[in-house]
């Protein structure tokens, strides 16, 4: 979809700053503050600078960044929270806003009375609320709670009953930041269920999340912030890259000043084996043999296993294992798999896993690495999740899922087809 200047603009975000103080021997009582007579220290700090942006009306548009990148002052800002220090930001119709966990709720009052008080202060009339209250309370899932204090609430009730109210009070605008990813998988598939269907009815969406998955399917424009200044505004897969390239460069400057050039060795990891033959190091090779802290999927990346044999061992099998965090296995490559023939092998050497387009996706996997006999019948070091493998994304189109299927579509010829060319 694409949203031209001819629509109406919903939010219109116009050059706008925010500054805020950082105080550094601020007074913590009346008394303090009466007596003291020198001047409170404090830091300035700017979470915003100059940034412009809108958002058309029946679009969904998304925040992302880092934490402290500014984002969600951007959203209070748009919901009229905040006041800019300077710049100008103007909304069109009604807006309902879910910045944070029970705000806007009265502790004292009953899941009932907050419902229209909420209501009241977005405007709406009683015989409205009346019409969506019960809608309201079933969404939430309160029935048997609704006449109790919010006080008494979870925080599962409050982010449900604060969910439901915002959804339903007939909104123009709709500003969420992050609080839906405080629910349960049950409420969060109906969440993003009524946020669609709200896409597909014309209200416009602003919402910040670090769900970066849900963002890309869900926006139809992303905004990418650091450090309160823009770097970019447009395709969702586009700006969700250019976040994560970043990402990744962090992550590898630091990888590189704690670990040099070897590769991370994972904690918890465990050992066996009878230790004639035994693994030594393991390194992550590039295309042109140099070793790399973090290989980009897609690319050629060599596996090399070191090993020492303090006494010749006939036909050894050499195996890598890459399994996720959570332990489920992705991928088991043997010597034996390819029909190497290993000889006798004694002394020190190693052993290169070449895998010419790497197909794992961004992220960290568990690297286990073995040695066997030829038969698989005993073992002679084996090393269980030993090693990080930290794999950073490529430059090419977005794929979903742990690993990138190297396949290719053909269509064959309609049987009608077939029949016309004979």
């Amino acid at each position: 979809m694409t949203f031209g200047s001819s629509r109406t603009k919903a939010v219109v975000v116009n050059d706008i700053s925010k500054r805020f103080r950082l105080y550094t021997d601020r007074p913590s009582n009346l008394k303090q503050a009466l007596t003291r007579f020198r001047k409170v220290q404090y830091e300035e700090f700017w979470a915003l600078r100059n940034i412009s942006l809108d958002v058309t009306e029946g679009e969904s548009f998304g925040l992302i960044g880092h934490n402290g990148s500014g984002k969600s002052t951007l959203l209070r800002m748009m919901a009229r929270i905040h006041r800019p220090t300077s710049g100008t930001v103007r909304t069109v119709g009604r807006v309902s806003a879910l910045l944070e966990l029970g705000a806007g709720f009265h502790p004292e009052l009953s899941g009932r009375e907050n419902i229209y008080l909420n209501g009241a202060i977005l405007g709406l009339k009683k015989r409205d609320l009346d019409r969506v209250f019960d809608e309201i309370v079933e969404f939430a899932g309160l029935q048997a709670f609704i006449d109790s204090p919010v006080k008494v609430y979870s925080s599962g009730m409050y982010v449900r009953l604060g969910f439901a109210v915002a959804v339903h009070v007939d909104p123009h605008i709709l500003m969420i930041d992050e609080v839906i990813a405080v629910g349960d998988e049950e409420f969060q598939r109906r969440c993003f269920d009524h946020l669609f269907k709200l896409r597909r009815s014309g209200v416009t969406i602003v919402i910040v999340s670090h769900m970066l998955s849900i963002m890309q399917t869900m926006c139809d424009r992303v905004a990418w912030l650091d450090h309160g200044v823009m770097q970019g505004i447009g395709a969702p897969a586009d700006m969700v890259r250019g976040y994560l390239g970043q990402v990744d460069d962090a992550e590898e400057q630091r990888l590189s000043e704690h670990e040099g050039h070897e590769v991370t060795e994972a904690s918890g990891a465990s050992r066996h084996g009878s230790r004639e033959i035994e693994i030594t190091h393991f390194e992550v090779l590039g295309p042109d043999g140099a070793p790399v802290l973090m290989p980009e999927s897609g690319s050629p990346t060599i596996f090399r296993i070191h090993y020492d044999a303090r006494e010749p061992v006939h036909q050894p099998k050499f195996g890598v294992d890459f399994q996720t965090e959570g332990g489920i296995l992705v991928s088991r490559h043997t010597t034996g798999d390819d029909g190497l023939v290993t000889g006798t092998v004694t002394g020190e050497g190693h052993v290169d896993c070449v895998v010419d387009a790497l197909p794992f996706k961004q992220g960290v996997l568990l690297v286990s690495l073995g040695i066997t006999d030829e038969r698989e019948m005993h073992t002679y070091d084996h090393l269980y999740q030993a090693y990080e493998l930290r794999v950073r994304q490529d430059t090419g189109a977005e794929d979903r899922g742990l690993v990138r299927l190297r396949g290719r579509w053909s269509s064959p010829v309609p049987d009608g087809t077939r029949e016309l060319l004979r």
